[in-house]
C-alpha cells in the first residue's frame, strides 16, 4: 500500500457540485487517504435525534469509487448549538469557575455524562452505518484531546473527582497522607469535602494538583474510550486512533498509546524557528518509541502558514517536502495535512491547505503533488522500522509535579530541558528513542534523563539495575526529589538516586534570571573529554546549580566561580559494571554537547552515518521492504555527503534528475533529500 498521503476533508464546507472537482484533484495529487468528518456533528445531527447521514453517504461513496481510504472521525470533537443550549451542564468552567461558552470549538466539560452520552448515541450511529464500508480503514476518535479545553472545575467534574479519588485511595485517611494534609490545616473527614484545586487564596495543595492533573488526563481519556468500545463492538479488525498534539502537557502520550492502535500526531513547524527540526525530531522518535518502534501517522501539518501564531510565515519553498520526509525518516507510514481544501471562512480560513485559495496555479499545490509522487513511489518504507542505542526518559507525571508552583524556581521548563539534552543526540546524528522511566531499559547503549524531578522508588531501581547491568546513564540536576504524591524522599537528596550516584546534594542554587557561572577542568577531565584524554575546557551555565558533596563518585567538572565556585558540577561514578555521570546546572550548548559526546563515546553509541555535515540528519528503516539510508539537510547551502558504501537515491529518477545507478557521495541542496538503498532495490 505504501505511505499514506492526504489531509482533513471537509465537504460540508463546500456545496456539493465541488465534490467531483476535489476527487479529481485528489488524484492529481496523488491523495491516497484523508480524514473525514472532524467536525461534521452539526450536519449529520442537526436537531436532536433527527439523523441526516445521506450527504455523507455520498462523500464516502464518492472517496471509495476513486479509491481513496478514509481515516473516518466520530465527529464528536464539537458539540452542535441544540446540545450546549438544551443541556448548559455540559459547558466547561476555569478554575475561578467562569463557564466557556459555544462559539468556537471543545465545548464540553470532559466529564460530562450528557456529552458522552451524546457522543456514544452519535457514535453507534456512524459504527452501524459505515461498518463494512469500502472506503473505511481507519477510525479517529475526537480531535486533539485538552487542546482548549485541558481541565474543567465545575460541580460535574467535581463529583468525577470525588469518585477518581475514591477508586485511586479508598479512603480518606490514605487520601490525607498521600496529599499531606496535616499542612495549613488540610485535613479532609470526607470524600465529599474534596474540591477540584479551583483559585485559592494562596498555593493550592501540590499533591492535588498533581492528581488533579492525572485525573484530567483519564477524564479526556474515558471520552476516547467510550467511543473506542462502540467502535470495536461494530468494526472489530479495523484500527482505532486519535490525533495527539506535540509535547502535550495534558495528555500523557504513554498512558494513551496502549488505547491507540496506531501512534499519531498533529505537528506544525514553525518556518521563523530556525531549530524547529531539532523539537520535530524529539517529538517524532517520542511517537515511534510510544509503541516500541512501531510505524506512526503524522495526521496533521500545515503545507504552508497557520493562522494561530503571533506572525505567520509561510513555508519557504523545500521546507514542507524537507519536514514531511523527516517524518517519514523517523518513522512516519502516513503523511496528513490540515487540509485539503482551504476554507473561505471561519476562524482557519487563512491557514493554509493542500489545494490553496489559489487554485492549482500554485506553488503550494506543485509542491504538494510532488511529494505524494514521491511517497507514492517508494511503498516498500511502510512499515520498516529504526533501531536506537540511546534512549531519553520522558515522563508526564514527573513534568506535571516539576512546573507547579512552591518550587525553588519557578523557571524550570521542561520541554525545553528536554530538548536541551536531545539536542546534542539529534546534532550528534545519533538514533535516539522517548521512553518512559518504566520501559526496559537494558537494550539501550546509553540512557539519558533530564530532570526526572518525580521518581517512585521502583523506577529508581530500574535504572540502578540498568546501570549495575553495564549501562551507561546521564542524569541531571533535580531529580529523584519527590515520589508519586510529591512527597519529598528521606534521607537526602536526590533519594532513591543517591547511592547509584555516588553524591549528596546539600542545597539547591537556583540561579537568578539573566545570572551564569563559570564551569572548568577538575583536575581529571572537562565535560566532554575522557579522563584519559585529560586537558582543560571551560563554558557557562545558567539557570541552576546545586550544592553537591561527593559520595564515591569523582568530580568532572568544577563551578569556577560564583557562590559554589570550586565544587562539583559534573560528576561521574562507576557503579557496578556501569557508569553514572550526574549534571547539577545547566551546561551551556557547546559543553553539553562535549559532555554527550564523551558519555556516549565511552557507552559505544556511534552516529547513524559518521562525518555528517552540520545540518545533515541521517535515520534508516529497515524490514522486509528493504533498508532505507534517509539523508535530510536541515541547512541553507548545499553539502555534499560521503557514503560509506556505494548506495542509490531512490528519489532521483522521481525528480527527473537521473542518478539511478550506485554512487558513494551524495550533493544535497539546501533542504535537500535524498532516500538512498541498495543496488537494485
Amino acid at each position: 500500500m505504501g505511505i499514506h498521503f492526504g489531509g482533513d476533508y471537509n465537504p460540508e464546507q463546500w456545496p456539493e457540485e465541488v465534490w467531483a472537482e476535489d476527487l479529481k484533484l485528489m488524484k492529481a495529487a496523488h491523495v491516497t487517504m484523508v480524514t473525514a468528518g472532524i467536525f461534521s456533528w452539526a450536519k449529520v445531527e442537526p436537531r436532536p435525534g433527527a439523523w441526516d447521514f445521506g450527504w455523507f453517504d455520498r462523500v464516502m461513496d464518492g472517496l471509495a469509487g476513486a479509491g481513496i481510504a478514509v481515516c473516518l472521525a466520530t465527529m464528536t470533537a464539537s458539540p452542535p448549538p441544540w446540545l450546549s443550549r438544551a443541556h448548559p451542564e455540559i459547558l466547561p468552567e476555569d478554575a475561578d469557575g467562569r463557564r466557556r461558552w459555544p462559539g468556537g470549538r471543545q465545548h464540553y466539560c470532559p466529564s460530562s455524562p450528557v456529552y458522552r452520552a451524546h457522543a456514544v448515541r452519535l457514535v453507534e450511529q456512524l459504527a452501524a452505518r459505515y461498518a463494512g464500508h469500502p472506503a473505511l480503514a481507519l477510525w479517529h476518535v475526537g480531535n486533539e484531546y485538552g487542546c482548549h479545553t485541558r481541565q474543567c472545575y465545575c460541580e460535574v467534574s467535581a463529583d468525577d473527582f470525588r469518585r477518581w479519588l475514591r477508586a485511586r485511595y479508598g479512603s480518606v485517611d490514605a487520601l490525607n497522607d498521600a496529599w499531606s494534609t496535616a499542612f495549613w490545616s488540610q485535613a479532609y473527614g470526607d470524600f465529599g469535602e474534596v474540591l477540584p484545586p479551583r483559585t485559592a487564596p494562596t498555593f493550592p495543595n501540590p499533591a492535588q494538583q498533581l492528581d488533579y492533573l492525572r485525573f484530567g488526563d483519564e477524564a479526556l481519556r474515558a471520552c476516547y474510550l467510550a467511543e473506542k468500545e462502540v467502535l470495536e463492538r461494530h468494526t472489530p479488525g479495523i484500527p482505532v486512533t486519535t490525533n495527539l498534539m506535540p509535547q502535550h502537557k495534558p495528555v500523557d502520550a504513554f498512558a494513551w498509546s496502549a488505547h491507540m492502535d496506531a501512534m499519531a500526531l498533529d505537528f506544525y513547524q514553525d518556518p521563523y524557528a530556525a531549530d524547529d527540526h531539532i523539537r520535530a525530531g524529539y517529538v517524532f522518535d517520542l511517537m515511534r518509541s510510544a509503541r516500541s518502534g512501531q510505524p506512526w501517522m503524522l495526521l496533521e501539518q500545515a503545507p504552508g502558514a497557520v493562522n494561530w501564531r503571533p506572525r505567520n510565515g509561510p513555508k519557504p519553498p523545500g521546507a514542507m517536502r524537507l519536514w514531511s520526509w523527516q517524518a517519514v525518516a523517523q518513522g512516519a507510514d502516513a503523511v496528513l495535512y490540515f487540509q485539503w481544501r482551504q476554507s473561505l471562512g471561519g476562524a482557519e480560513k487563512f491557514h493554509s491547505a493542500m489545494l490553496p485559495h489559489g487554485g492549482t496555479d500554485t506553488r503550494i499545490f506543485r509542491e504538494v503533488s510532488g511529494l505524494g509522487r514521491e511517497l507514492a513511489s517508494l511503498p516498500g518504507i511502510e512499515g520498516t522500522r529504526s533501531r536506537a542505542g540511546a534512549a531519553l526518559l520522558a515522563d508526564w507525571p514527573s513534568w506535571w509535579a516539576l512546573e507547579l508552583d512552591s518550587k525553588p524556581s519557578t523557571a524550570l521548563d521542561h520541554s525545553r530541558i528536554a530538548l536541551d539534552h536531545y539536542r546534542p543526540l539529534f546534532e550528534a546524528g545519533v538514533a535516539c528513542d522517548v521512553v518512559p522511566p518504566r520501559r526496559e531499559l537494558s537494550g539501550y547503549r546509553l540512557v539519558v534523563a533530564p530532570n526526572l524531578y518525580l521518581l517512585t522508588a521502583d523506577d529508581a531501581e530500574r535504572l540502578a539495575a540498568y546501570v549495575r547491568g553495564g549501562g551507561h546513564l546521564l542524569v541531571s540536576f533535580f531529580s529523584g526529589i519527590v515520589d508519586a504524591h510529591d512527597r519529598v524522599h528521606p534521607g537526602g537528596y536526590p533519594g532513591p538516586l543517591r547511592e547509584l550516584l555516588g553524591l549528596r546534594v546539600e542545597e539547591f542554587w537556583p540561579l537568578d534570571e539573566g545570572r551564569s557561572v563559570g564551569v572548568g577542568d577538575a583536575g581529571t577531565a572537562r565535560p566532554g573529554q575522557s579522563r584519559e584524554r585529560g586537558g582543560a575546557g571551560t563554558g557557562r551555565a545558567d539557570l541552576w546549580s546545586e550544592a553537591i558533596d561527593l559520595e564515591g563518585a569523582e568530580a568532572v567538572a568544577r563551578f569556577t566561580d560564583g557562590d559554589l565556585a570550586g565544587r562539583p558540577a559534573v560528576t561521574r561514578h562507576d557503579y557496578g559494571r556501569g557508569t553514572a555521570w550526574y549534571v547539577g546546572t545547566r551546561l551551556d550548548a557547546a559543553l553539553m554537547r562535549a559532555l554527550l559526546d564523551d558519555v556516549r563515546a565511552a557507552a559505544g553509541v556511534t552516529p547513524v552515518l559518521p562525518g555528517l555535515p552540520e545540518g545533515v540528519q541521517a535515520t534508516v528503516r529497515e524490514g522486509a521492504g528493504g533498508r532505507y539510508v534517509f539523508l535530510l539537510n536541515h541547512g541553507a547551502e548545499a553539502v555534499e555527503v560521503a557514503l560509506p558504501t556505494p548506495l542509490r537515491d531512490a528519489l532521483a529518477a522521481v525528480g527527473g534528475t537521473g542518478g539511478a545507478g550506485a554512487v558513494e557521495r551524495i550533493t544535497l541542496g539546501a533542504r535537500g533529500v535524498a532516500v538512498l538503498t541498495e543496488p537494485g532495490v
